[in-house]
Parts: C-alpha cells; sequence; structure tokens
C-alpha cells in the first residue's frame, strides 16, 4: 500500500468518523443551583467521571449570593467536556429548570438531563440516560414502558416526534448515611411512589395516557421535543416534579423508568423538615416554619 493510499483511507476514516458525531444526538445536562458553593464540587466531580463524557454542562444559578457561579466557571476551565455557566434570578427552582432547559434547546440540544448540585449522578448516569432516550441497546434492556407497546424484541422505537421522558433511580448518598440509613431511605422512596400512584388525582381516568411512576428531578431525561410540548418545567418553586410528571402523562404514554441511570441523592431535606414535614411539602402544603428550602 502507498502512502498516498493510506493516507486518503485514513483521511476517510475520520471524515466518516466526524459525520457520525455530527449526526449524533446532542446532549446538555443541566444542573439547577442555590447557595451551592459548598456541594457543587461533588456535583460537578461525579460528573466528570462519567464513562460517557459527550455532553455538555449547563449550571444555572439560581440568583446565589455565594460563590456557586464562580465554583462552576473554575471547573470549566479544566472540564473534560464543554461547561457553561448562566443566571436565573427568578426564585424556584422550577425556574432555573426551565431557562436551562430551554438555553440548551437554544442551543442545539436535543437529549436533556438533569440532576441537582447536591447530588452524585453515579459514573454510568450519561450513557444510561443517552441509551434509554434514544432506544439504544445499553438502555432497551434496563428501561421499561410506562404505557404503549414494545417491539418484537422488546425494546421501544427510537425516535419519533413524540419523544420520551426517562426517570432513573434514586438512592441516598453514602458519604451521608451508613447502610441502614440507605436502607430506610429506599424505605420513604417506595412509600411515596405507592402514594402517588393511589392517589385519586393521578387516577388516568382524569385523562393521563400513563400510569402515575416516581419522578424525582434530579434524576430524569427528556427530549427537548417533547419538553417544548408539554409547555416545560413550572416556573415556581420547589416542588414541581409532580405537576411536570403530570403534564407529560396528559401528553405521551412515552414515560421510562431506567433503573442503570442511578444517582445518590442527599437527604438534608428530610433531615431538615423530618418525615412529617417533608410529607406536608411533598403535597405542596409549604414548608412550615422550616423557612426557606434546605434544598
Amino acid at each position: 500500500m502507498s502512502g498516498v493510499e493510506s493516507t486518503h483511507r485514513t483521511s476517510t476514516h475520520r471524515a466518516g468518523d466526524r459525520r457520525r458525531r455530527e449526526r449524533r444526538d446532542s446532549m446538555w445536562v443541566i444542573v439547577p443551583a442555590h447557595q451551592e458553593e459548598a456541594r457543587l464540587p461533588d456535583t460537578l466531580r461525579a460528573l466528570a467521571a462519567q464513562r460517557e463524557k459527550d455532553f455538555t454542562l449547563l449550571v444555572v444559578d439560581n440568583g446565589s449570593s455565594d460563590r456557586t457561579g464562580a465554583v462552576a466557571r473554575e471547573f470549566a476551565a479544566g472540564a473534560p467536556f464543554p461547561v457553561e455557566v448562566v443566571e436565573e434570578p427568578a426564585k424556584g427552582v422550577g425556574c432555573a429548570v426551565d431557562t436551562g432547559f430551554r438555553y440548551a434547546i437554544a442551543r442545539g440540544a436535543t437529549l436533556l438531563a438533569r440532576t441537582d448540585a447536591d447530588c452524585l449522578p453515579r459514573p454510568g448516569w450519561t450513557a444510561a440516560a443517552r441509551a434509554a432516550l434514544t432506544g439504544g441497546t445499553a438502555g432497551a434492556g434496563a428501561a421499561y414502558r410506562a404505557g404503549g407497546r414494545r417491539g418484537a424484541d422488546g425494546a421501544r422505537p427510537s425516535g419519533g416526534s413524540e419523544g420520551v421522558m426517562v426517570c432513573g433511580r434514586i438512592v441516598a448518598r453514602r458519604d451521608e448515611h451508613g447502610p441502614l440509613g440507605r436502607c430506610g431511605f429506599s424505605l420513604l422512596v417506595a412509600l411515596a411512589a405507592l402514594f402517588g400512584r393511589l392517589r385519586p388525582a393521578h387516577a388516568r381516568r382524569h385523562g393521563y395516557l400513563a400510569p402515575y411512576r416516581m419522578h424525582a428531578g434530579n434524576n430524569m431525561a427528556i427530549t427537548a421535543d417533547l419538553y417544548l410540548a408539554v409547555g416545560g418545567m413550572p416556573r415556581r418553586p420547589s416542588p414541581t416534579d409532580r405537576l411536570f410528571l403530570n403534564a407529560v402523562r396528559g401528553h405521551t404514554s412515552r414515560i421510562e423508568r431506567c433503573r442503570t441511570m442511578v444517582v445518590e441523592n442527599s437527604t438534608r431535606r428530610l433531615r431538615a423538615y423530618g418525615i412529617a414535614g417533608t410529607a406536608r411539602w411533598y403535597l405542596d402544603q409549604g414548608s412550615g416554619p422550616h423557612g426557606e428550602d434546605p434544598r
């Protein structure tokens, strides 16, 4: 083989790789953050440790008076993926998430994943999110349809204008709890999921196209077209997860749960509010005497 032929084939191969990368869906990870100077570095390190790093990270500084935004910008200088930081002064995690998602979509994002600034996505999180959103083989075996039909191979069809939302699995942070505490957290999550399914307001007779599934905003992913179709995240303080899930349920049956998309969740609200106070907050009855949301 001549040097000219070798160079030509190498160039062609590289051009093909570049075209395949360009055709791949653009994924952005959005992290809303309010007063998270102390906790955000752990989240950023967890994202830097992802096995798949083909994404852009967007940190939305939600009116912080500490160095939250500066921490994100300092991380960006040596990050293994592109990092952008925007500010959203309007109070509320819903405002920060909606601003971040729409910012990413305006810059070409077709796949969106979200976690929070006090959470630790496990190393396979971004890969699992992409696979579940696109119907890739890595996600097909780990996810299941909440409604609708699968193909003959058991996997959902990929693509389509309807879009899809994926709900991941949350566990307690290992640096906050021992084995007993983590088991207790898992039990509380299971009870909350059961309550959500049994709550009359969530019944499918109200026009929902999919059953109610436990949805944690700090571990979710969605296609951009579906996000826009349902009107985006409610622009209000937390809790917003249940409202957004029901908006999606009213639009499509394509809601999946992916057990390999795992985030270690902070339990500081539970510790600050207690079980009864957290239940009150979940039911949108406010934080009572506890003041500002500790998350």
